[in-house]
């Protein structure tokens, strides 16, 4: 039996692993290397995955997530860190239940993977593009065709991503394959994608850890999303694992698009979510106080960021140029509550391009949750992001990859 597996990311490997235990498989991908998506995840230190129990991963993944159950199940957070562990990768767990190899090197991930590929004597074809897949009188699959020949084959794994990062190869081509065969798709909408914002504070590269991210419906009061991290700001909002995460709850909140247009959704930053607002009064009181005879502008030093003070000595509308020991206590009151609350109006978000994950891709509908297997095209598989199943920041999104690509990769 041959198998020609479409696509050289997480999904596309692991299915040619599993997949390579009974037949000749053949991996193709259009990059000069595999796993150029993989080597950027993580900051460069690839979140392979979260070390929950399987049964809460369902709650990770808002869209679609009843449709991983089986493919969780038969390949879990568990299986993939004893696998990868057996093969010589340490892991280590970190705060939030996120896995990553003990290295911190995403590399290091991507080179076991390809030592087991080595083992199992799997063929890869870098470099080359694939146009179509095609199928017999019966609808099924009997062949690819590339941009340079046409190989027979008795299955095929469709694991070409999705439209995010597209200078990573995710350009969206197997949207396009899937479609010529009679699949239907959800239309790719960018997920875990950087936001932006109306004000221009002039923060960029300033990050933030340990700060609480609340975000509201203007409209109504209603809290969408509140949660305690990291995050950073950028030239044209904020970005960050708490953002990222944010942002899949705004994109899945009702009417999003009119909301976001007439700038109803707030963002709150709690810069000190560690101390209630009567503990924080008394904090700025004795900083205050300690440099009683400096001006309000030099205060701050030990409160905040070097580059923030500026932006919350004029957000607070205290003059700079006051001292210190004549700050009111209906001002230090003004200025605590900016930092428990730092204001940011939401504007849109950021291109497909710049998210982590496509929200959106092939319809569950059409797919057995058991197999992967099209219920179109007999014996045509799909694994990973293409498929219209994503979830939040943690490790969940690069789990579907390899739980999907294992059960695809199966063979009965």
């Amino acid at each position: 039996m041959r198998v020609v597996v479409i696509g050289g990311g997480p999904a596309g490997i692991m299915a040619s692993i599993n997949a390579s235990k009974k037949a000749e498989v053949i991996l193709i991908e259009k990059n000069n290397m595999l796993g150029k998506k993989l080597l950027i995840t993580g900051k460069g230190r690839c979140n392979i995955t979260n070390n929950i129990d399987i049964s809460e991963f369902i709650h990770n993944i808002p869209c679609n997530g009843n449709f991983m159950y089986s493919s969780l199940y038969t390949f879990s957070n568990v299986d993939l860190i004893d696998f990868l562990n057996k093969n010589g990768l340490k892991t280590k767990v970190e705060r939030g239940q996120r896995v990553f190899p003990v290295s911190d090197k995403s590399i290091d991930v991507l080179n076991t993977l390809k030592k087991c590929m080595e083992q199992r004597n799997i063929t890869i074809i870098n470099n080359e593009r694939v146009q179509a897949i095609l199928v017999n009188e019966n609808n099924m699959v009997k062949s690819v065709k590339t941009d340079k020949q046409i190989l027979m084959c008795d299955k095929v794994i469709l694991a070409t991503g999705g439209k995010s990062y597209p200078t990573t190869g995710s350009t969206g081509d197997g949207y396009a394959i899937a479609k010529m065969l009679g699949h239907s798709i959800v239309t790719p909408k960018p997920s875990l994608v950087p936001i932006k914002t109306v004000e221009d504070y002039d923060l960029q590269g300033l990050s933030l850890k340990n700060v609480e991210l609340k975000i509201v419906d203007n409209e109504n009061g209603k809290k969408i999303y509140k949660e305690f991290g990291e995050m950073i700001f950028t030239h044209f909002g904020i970005s960050g694992p708490i953002v990222l995460s944010a942002s899949s709850y705004i994109l899945r909140y009702k009417n999003i698009e009119k909301k976001i247009t007439n700038s109803n959704i707030n963002i709150y930053i709690d810069l000190k979510p560690a101390l209630t607002q009567e503990v924080l009064i008394e904090r700025i009181k004795r900083d205050l106080e300690k440099y009683r005879n400096k001006v309000y502008k030099n205060c701050l030093d030990d409160l905040l960021p070097k580059k923030l003070i500026p932006v919350i000595v004029n957000l607070s509308k205290v003059d700079e140029n006051k001292k210190a020991c004549d700050i009111s206590k209906k001002e230090i009151e003004v200025i605590a509550k900016l930092l428990k609350a730092f204001p940011l109006t939401m504007q849109g978000f950021g291109k497909i391009e710049e998210a982590i994950i496509t929200s959106g891709g092939i319809n569950v509908k059409e797919i057995n949750p058991s197999t992967m297997e099209s219920k179109i095209i007999k014996n045509l598989y799909f694994a990973g992001e293409i498929i219209d199943v994503d979830a939040y920041t943690g490790g969940f999104n690069l789990q579907i990859a390899f739980s999907t690509g294992y059960v695809a990769g199966n063979l009965k």
